[in-house]
């Protein structure tokens, strides 16, 4: 277990046992891989002030995210013209994303979102630190999947606003 304040190693589909709270409020990456299993993924997420995770649809990811502090608009939608779903979060609100649906978090407070997400299946590579979105962005052709997780038998890529 890690401590307060210390990132969080993601040891692969192994017990694991952490503070997601403490973890998830002293991340200052913009996404850190906490966990990763067969199925599922665990990433810490901290979106600075005006930022947001960008616009995009993952065809066959189901995503969970949990606001630990900070204020976002969520928006999605069936299209990237047409996100008909918005909402105002903070600190304790979930968001559900299923799969194939267009989606953003945009900062709209005066202090970062900190935020976990679960992805189901695995969607980024093993132990992953982006310290920015835009080192994620640079990454992505990179950051697939561990050979050892369960996929879709074709999967679909990413889509992006």
């Amino acid at each position: 277990m890690a401590s307060s304040g210390e990132r969080i190693q993601d040891i692969g589909p192994q017990p694991q046992a952490f503070d997601i709270e403490v973890a998830t409020k002293t991340n200052g990456d913009y996404r850190s891989v906490a966990w990763t299993g067969r199925y599922l993924q665990v990433t810490l997420m901290s979106i600075p002030v005006g930022g947001d995770i960008g616009l995009e649809a993952h065809p066959e990811t189901d995503q969970f995210l949990r606001l630990d502090a900070g204020k976002g608009l969520v928006q999605m939608g069936p299209t990237e013209h047409e996100l008909t779903f918005e909402r105002q979060v903070s600190d304790g609100w979930c968001v559900l994303v299923p799969a194939g649906t267009w989606h953003n978090v945009t900062n709209i407070g005066d202090e970062p979102i900190q935020l976990y997400t679960i992805y189901a299946p695995v969607h980024h590579a093993a132990s992953r630190v982006h310290p920015t979105k835009e080192a994620a962005e640079a990454d992505e052709p990179n950051d697939t999947p561990p050979e050892w997780t369960v996929q879709p038998a074709k999967p679909a890529q990413d889509k992006h606003g």
